[in-house]
């Protein structure tokens, strides 16, 4: 442990990549924002359910128009910490690379949703439930005969059956689309530091907050333990500006789904304050009932087609800027755990007696009984189970297939190989193939058990690649094409 003083982020911002490091910081930081902009993975968000799946109403937010809203609050969190740090006269490091400091969270902030699968968070749940069902039991059929096999069969049957977005995003980056990013830019993706082969922390133990979901995979630890190495960041911490990338995510999600309600026809503008009036009355919450009633006379003052944006661009703007202090004073006040790491929590939850923590569980609240509960965003949520379980249904032939044959299909030699598998191989991307093949080729074959279980999970891990990458549309696609469906 250090104190606040030993606080540089020069150690943290760095040119350090995988290969062709760039040498200036500037350069590097440009780099790595024509890349995430440029990239495939980034343009797919655009036809990537935020709410309302398969939605052909362009106001209604993706994926896409969520994360450029992220990156936007991020980058106000990150001014204001930098403006605050000036009044005080402390830089820790900072001056000179306050823009990289700045940019590397709006970066961020536009990856954190990049390995999201179609059709919202269900999807998640739905591929976790197919692989529990149906890889789990091939898993189970693989002989082990020493303990290290017996191990890591464990460990293999844990990480995919815990598919998660925050997880995928790092393998999408590093390994599917091959960015080449900073490390800093990596690292700062990484918003729950826990491997999805590791076990799940009881709420009492040390840096709970931190790894209560995965965050990476078992095809991406060694990376994941480099990039902390040359970061100096420990196994478990996280790194510093993933804060606030995460604060600007819970701030963003503020008005954004009752605004697409109400878009929608789900909700009327006079639903929505009565709503939050009631809401707040009940909690005895003052802070929010006063903004909601003085920008709901505002907007009612105007003519009606105005008043529904009127409304929400204003409570908008007066939450956004209100929290944004917030969050950045909390960052402050808790510098030396942040930066190293260690702060167990989320900036916008540390404080939950503050009126700002409340005003969003309210809003937050309301989503959750009056829109996630609503028929018709639930109609799309099965329609989206349907789709993405039945796809797996569909290419569930490739996971029983022996080693051997699989390796002769994916270098493509088809000779032996069934109909289907000959057909299905093809449907899925060369960059995903590549990525498969790559780390079959560093396997150990000389424990053969060893190597069948883990070229059997790079191969359940092509499978999910393939289908968690689709955009909604193109997923539906494929179901209707497989399933002969006109």
């Amino acid at each position: 442990m250090y104190n606040i003083s030993m606080i540089d982020y020069r150690k943290k911002i760095t040119t350090d990549r995988f290969i062709n490091e760039i040498a200036h910081l500037e350069g590097s930081i440009e780099s790595d924002r024509g890349r995430i902009l440029s990239s495939a993975a980034f343009r797919r968000l655009q036809k990537r359910t935020q709410v309302f799946a398969l939605e052909l109403n362009a106001f209604i937010r993706t994926r896409l128009t969520h994360s450029l809203e992220v990156a936007q609050t991020a980058r106000y969190i990150a001014k204001t910490i930098l403006d605050k740090l000036d009044k005080e006269g402390e830089s820790y490091g900072l001056e000179g690379i306050e823009n990289a400091f700045i940019s590397t969270a709006e970066m961020t902030s536009l990856l954190h949703d990049i390995g999201n699968p179609p059709f919202g968070h269900s999807a998640e749940e739905t591929i976790n439930h197919w692989i529990e069902k149906n890889a789990i039991p091939i898993l189970e059929s693989f002989n082990t005969t020493n303990e290290d096999n017996r191990v890591l069969k464990e460990e293999i049957r844990s990480d995919i059956s815990n598919y998660d977005g925050n997880a995928q995003a790092i393998r999408v980056i590093t390994k599917l689309q091959r960015l080449n990013l900073s490390y800093t830019q990596i690292l700062s993706v990484l918003k729950y530091t826990r491997g999805a082969y590791e076990p799940k922390p009881s709420k009492e133990e040390e840096l709970f907050y931190l790894k209560k979901k995965p965050g990476f995979y078992y095809s991406e630890k060694e990376f994941i333990k480099d990039v902390q190495k040359a970061l100096d960041v420990q196994s478990g911490h996280r790194f510093p500006i993933t804060y606030i990338m995460e604060a600007a995510d819970d701030i963003s999600y503020l008005t954004a789904d009752l605004e697409d309600a109400v878009e929608k026809g789900i909700l009327s503008l006079d639903d929505v304050y009565k709503l939050i009036k009631k809401e707040c009355e009940k909690e005895g919450e003052d802070y929010l009932l006063k903004i909601i009633e003085e920008k709901y006379n505002q907007a009612k003052q105007n003519d009606e087609a105005y008043q529904f944006n009127m409304f929400f661009t204003i409570v908008r703007a007066k939450l956004v800027g209100s929290l944004v202090h917030h969050v950045s004073q909390i960052y402050i006040d808790n510098h030396k755990e942040i930066f190293e790491g260690s702060f167990n929590d989320a900036l916008l939850e540390y404080d939950k007696q503050s009126k700002y923590y409340k005003a969003v569980k309210i809003l937050q609240n309301i989503s959750i009984k009056y829109i996630y509960q609503n028929k018709e965003v639930q109609e799309l949520e099965l329609q989206g189970f349907t789709i993405v379980k039945s796809l797996m249904d569909q290419y569930k032939p490739l996971l029983e297939l022996s080693t051997e044959q699989f390796i002769k299909l994916a270098n493509g030699e088809e000779k032996g190989c069934d109909f289907l598998s000959k057909r299905l191989i093809k449907r899925i991307s060369s960059k995903q193939i590549v990525a498969y093949k790559q780390d079959v080729e560093k396997l150990n074959k000389d424990d053969s058990e060893r190597f069948r279980i883990l070229e059997w999970y790079f191969r359940v891990r092509l499978v999910i690649d393939y289908i968690s990458g689709m955009t909604d549309d193109f997923a539906l696609h494929e179901y209707k094409t497989l399933l002969a469906i006109k």
